[in-house]
C-alpha cells in the first residue's frame, strides 16, 4: 500500500498543468480515504477542488466534492457530508455522468443509514444500483448491494440482508476483489449474530478478520475485533470480550473514527454491566451516549438509552430505568427499529413487573410479543410468551396463563430450547399442582414435575430443578403422602444448597475476573500511553509524513525524488560573536533563531531537516512532492533575511554594535530522502544537490541568497536575479551563479 501512494504522490509532483494534477490529487485522495488517512485525503481533494473550479474542469470538480463527502461521513460529520454530496450530485447530472450520479447517491445513501433514516437510504441506494446495473460496473453493484443488505438488516429484516450480502459476496468473488470479500463475509457475520447463531457468526468473522490483516485494512481489522468481541460477550466470555473491545478502541482513535469510538466505548459498558460492575458501566455507556448524540446515528442512541435503562433496572432504581427506557422506546419507534423497540417494550414490562403493577406489566409483555412475532424472532417470541404466562398465573387467571405456556411449550420444543422446555413444563406441572385452579389434577402435575426435573437433572439447570423438587415436595404433603414429600424437600434443599454455594462459587470467579480484566486495562492504558508518546515523540524529531509512516509500521524508508530545492543557512561570525556569551545565553540565542526559522519553513511548506552548530538545512518537495517547491524555498529564504527583533534576554549577552546577518545557498535537483538508524531515528537527504546547495551557502555573503544556475532557470521570473559570474567552487569547479533578489 506504501508504494501506491509513493506512486500517486510522484503523479501529483510530475502533473505540469492544473488539469492534469487536479485528476492525480483525485486519485491520491481515493486512496488515502482507503488508507484511512482522512486529514491528508481531505487536504487533497481540497486542492483539487480549487485547481478544477479555476480551470472549469467541472468532472474533476465534482470528484472532488464527492470525495470531500466521503471523508466527511467517515469522520461522522453527517450535515457536512450530505452538503457535499447534494453539491456533487448536482455538477455529475449536468455532466450526465451516470458512474458519478451513482456513487454519490451510494454515498448519501450511506449517511441517511448513519442517521438510521432508513427509508431515504433505500431510496438513495436502489437509484445507485440500478445505475451501476445500467452501466455495467459489477463493482459498484456489488458494494451497493452490500450497503442495501446492512439497511435491511438495520431495519431487522434478516433473510433479505442475508440474500443481498449472499448475492454481493458471489459479486465481489467472481471479480477478485479480495476488500469488498471481507467486508461482505463480516457482514455476514453480523447476520448470524442477530440470529444467534454465534459459532457461525465467529466462522464468519474470523474469516473476515484474516482477509482484512493480510489486506493491510486497519479499519476492517477495528471493525471485526469490536464484532468479535460482542460474540465473546453472548457467550460470557467477558475477559475475552473486553480484550477485542479494547483493542477495537484503540484502532478507531488510531483512525479516528468517532463512530467507531462511541460503539466500542459502548460495547465495554455492556461488559461491565454483564459483570454487575454498574458504576463502570454507567460510566463507558454515558460516555457512548454522549459520542452517538454528537455524531448524531439516533440508532445508537436509542440502543445505549436502553441499555442504561437497562442498568438502573439492575440498581433496582425503577424510576431511573423507566424514564431511560421510555426515551428508548421513543426513539427505536421513530427511527422504525422494530427488534429494538420490541426489546425495549419486554425491558419496561420487567421493570413494571418489579414494581408489582401486573396489569402494566402484561401490557408491555403483550405488545413486546407482537412486535417480535411480526420480526420473526421466534426465540423472543417463547420467551415472552413464557413470560406473559407466569404474569397471568401472578395475577390467577390459571387458564390464561395455561394457554400462554403452552403455546410457549411447543415454541421452545421447536426450536429445540431445552431449557426452555424444562422450564415450562415445571411451570405448567406448577399450575396443575395450584389447587386453586379449576383444572387441578395432582396426577398430571406430578408427571410434568418429573419430567422438568428430569430434563433439568440432563441440562444441569440446578435453580429450576430445585424449584421443581419444591412444588413437587409440596403437592405430595397436600395429597398426603409424607413419606415421598419429605424425600422431596431434602432433594430441594440439597440442591438448593448446592445452587448457592454454586452461586459463591460463580461469584469468586467473577472477581477474579474482573480483577484480570483490571489487570489488562491497565497494560492496555499504559501501552497506549507509550504509543501516545512515542507518536508524540516521532511528530516532533520527523517530518510529518515520515512519522505517519513509520506509525503506520513501515521500514526501511527511503525515496528517491526527482526535484527538490535545499536550502543551507548560516550565522555569520557566530564564533566570535558568542565567544564570550554564557553557554545558556548561547543556547537561548541559537533556539530562539531556529524556531524563528522552523516557522518560516512551515509557512511555506517547506521542512528543516537538521541543525548542525550554527548551519541550518531545509528542503521542499521532499519527503511531500510539490511542484512549486523552487519558489516556496525562494520565499522562504527572502524571509529569513528580514530583520528579527531578538529578546532583551539575548542582545544584553551580544557584543555592542552587533549586526546579526545570515548568508544562505540554493540549489535544486534530483536528492534521496530516508530515515537512518536503529534507536535513535533521524530523517536526512542526500545527494549531489545537498553538496552543491551547501557549496552556494559557504561561497555566498553576508545578507544575501546566494543560488545555482539551475536554481535560476528554474525560478525562471517569479524573482530577480543578479548574476555573479563564474567562480572556482570547491569540488565543483567552475560555476555560473548568481543573487537571488525580491520577488517581481
Amino acid at each position: 500500500m506504501p508504494d501506491i501512494l509513493t506512486d500517486l504522490r510522484a503523479a501529483v509532483a510530475a502533473a505540469t498543468d492544473p488539469t492534469a494534477r487536479a485528476t492525480a490529487l483525485n486519485q491520491l485522495a481515493a486512496e488515502l480515504e482507503k488508507q484511512s488517512q482522512y486529514a491528508e485525503s481531505l487536504a487533497a481533494a481540497e486542492e483539487a477542488y480549487e485547481l478544477a473550479k479555476q480551470t472549469g474542469d467541472q468532472s474533476a470538480e465534482a470528484n472532488a466534492l464527492r470525495l470531500q463527502g466521503v471523508v466527511s461521513w467517515r469522520q461522522g460529520r453527517h450535515s457536512e457530508a450530505l452538503r457535499l454530496f447534494e453539491q456533487s450530485l448536482k455538477l455529475y447530472e449536468e455532466l450526465e455522468d451516470c458512474s458519478g450520479i451513482a456513487r454519490t447517491a451510494e454515498g448519501t445513501g450511506l449517511v441517511y443509514a448513519s442517521l438510521s433514516d432508513y427509508s431515504r437510504a433505500l431510496e438513495c441506494l436502489t437509484r445507485a444500483l440500478a445505475l451501476h446495473e445500467e452501466i455495467g460496473n459489477r463493482s459498484g453493484a456489488a458494494s451497493v448491494t452490500g450497503n442495501i443488505g446492512s439497511v435491511y438488516r438495520f431495519l431487522s429484516n434478516y433473510s433479505q440482508a442475508l440474500e443481498c450480502y449472499t448475492r454481493a459476496l458471489s459479486l465481489y468473488e467472481n471479480l477478485g476483489e479480495r476488500s469488498g470479500v471481507a467486508s461482505t463475509t463480516g457482514n455476514i457475520g453480523n447476520v448470524y449474530v442477530n440470529l444467534s447463531d454465534y459459532s457461525r457468526a465467529l466462522e464468519y468473522y474470523t474469516r473476515a478478520l484474516a482477509l482484512h490483516e493480510e489486506l493491510g485494512e486497519r479499519p476492517g481489522v477495528a471493525r471485526v475485533t469490536g464484532n468479535l468481541g460482542n460474540v465473546y460477550r453472548f457467550l460470557s466470555d467477558y475477559s475475552r470480550a473486553l480484550e477485542c473491545f479494547s483493542r477495537a478502541l484503540a484502532l478507531h482513535e488510531e483512525l479516528g473514527q468517532r463512530s467507531g469510538v462511541a460503539v466500542a466505548t459502548g460495547n465495554i459498558g455492556s461488559v461491565y454491566f454483564n459483570l454487575s460492575d454498574y458504576s463502570r458501566a454507567l460510566e463507558y455507556l454515558t460516555r457512548a451516549l454522549a459520542l452517538h448524540e454528537e455524531i448524531g446515528d439516533r440508532s445508537s442512541v436509542a440502543n445505549t438509552t436502553n441499555n442504561i435503562g437497562s442498568v438502573y433496572f439492575n440498581l433496582s432504581d425503577y424510576n431511573r430505568a423507566l424514564e431511560y427506557l421510555t426515551r428508548a422506546l421513543a426513539l427505536s419507534e421513530g427511527l422504525g427499529d422494530r427488534s429494538g423497540a420490541a426489546s425495549v417494550t419486554g425491558n419496561i414490562g420487567s421493570v413494571y413487573a418489579s414494581l408489582s403493577e401486573y396489569s402494566r406489566a402484561l401490557e408491555y409483555f403483550t405488545r413486546a410479543l407482537a412486535l417480535h412475532e411480526e420480526l420473526g424472532e421466534r426465540s423472543n417470541v417463547a420467551a415472552v410468551t413464557g413470560n406473559i404466562g407466569s404474569m397471568y398465573s401472578t395475577l390467577s387467571d390459571y387458564s390464561r396463563a395455561l394457554e400462554y405456556f403452552t403455546r410457549a411449550l411447543a415454541l421452545h420444543n421447536e426450536l429445540g430450547g431445552r431449557d426452555g422446555v424444562a422450564n415450562i413444563t415445571g411451570s405448567i406441572g406448577e399450575l396443575y399442582a395450584n389447587k386453586e385452579f379449576a383444572e387441578y389434577n395432582p396426577a398430571k402435575a406430578e408427571e410434568l414435575l418429573q419430567q422438568a426435573i428430569a430434563l433439568n437433572q440432563e441440562l444441569g439447570t440446578k435453580q429450576q430443578l430445585y424449584k421443581s423438587h419444591e412444588v413437587l415436595a409440596n403437592l405430595y404433603a397436600q395429597e398426603n403422602r409424607p413419606e415421598e414429600a419429605l424425600q422431596q424437600y431434602k432433594k430441594f434443599h440439597e440442591v438448593y444448597q448446592e445452587v448457592h454455594t454454586e452461586e459463591a462459587l460463580k461469584k469468586a470467579i467473577q472477581v477474579e475476573q474482573q480483577r484480570q480484566i483490571a489487570e489488562m486495562e491497565k497494560r492496555i492504558a499504559i501501552e497506549h500511553a507509550r504509543a501516545k508518546a512515542t507518536e508524540e515523540l516521532l511528530h516532533k524529531t520527523l517530518p510529518p509524513s515520515i512519522a505517519d509512516r513509520i506509525i503506520a509500521g513501515e521500514q526501511n524508508i527511503a525515496d528517491r525524488f526527482d526535484s527538490a530545492s535545499v536550502l543551507f543557512a548560516d550565522v555569520v561570525g557566530f564564533t566570535p560573536m558568542t565567544a564570550r556569551m554564557p553557554a545558556s545565553a548561547v543556547l537561548e540565542f541559537m533556539n530562539f533563531i531556529f524556531a524563528h526559522f522552523d516557522s518560516i519553513a512551515a509557512k511555506h511548506g517547506c521542512e528543516r531537516i537538521k541543525t548542525i552548530g550554527d548551519g541550518y538545512m531545509a528542503v521542499c518537495g521532499a519527503p511531500v512532492e510539490c511542484t512549486d517547491h523552487v519558489e516556496r524555498i525562494a520565499r522562504m529564504a527572502m524571509e529569513m533575511l528580514e530583520d528579527v527583533a531578538m529578546p532583551a534576554s539575548i542582545t544584553e549577552h551580544l557584543p555592542k554594535g552587533t549586526e546579526f546577518e545570515i548568508r544562505i545557498g540554493l540549489h535544486t535537483g534530483s536528492i534521496t530522502g530516508g530515515v537512518i538508524g536503529v534507536g535513535k531515528l533521524a530523517y536526512d537527504i542526500y545527494g549531489d544537490t545537498v553538496n552543491t546547495a551547501s557549496r552556494m551557502e559557504s561561497h555566498g555573503e553576508a545578507g544575501k541568497v546566494h543560488v545555482s544556475e539551475e536554481f535560476r532557470n528554474a525560478v525562471g521570473e517569479a524573482f530577480s536575479v543578479v548574476e555573479r559570474g563564474e567562480m572556482e567552487v570547491k569540488g565543483k569547479g567552475k560555476m555560473l551563479t548568481y543573487f537571488l533578489e525580491k520577488s517581481r
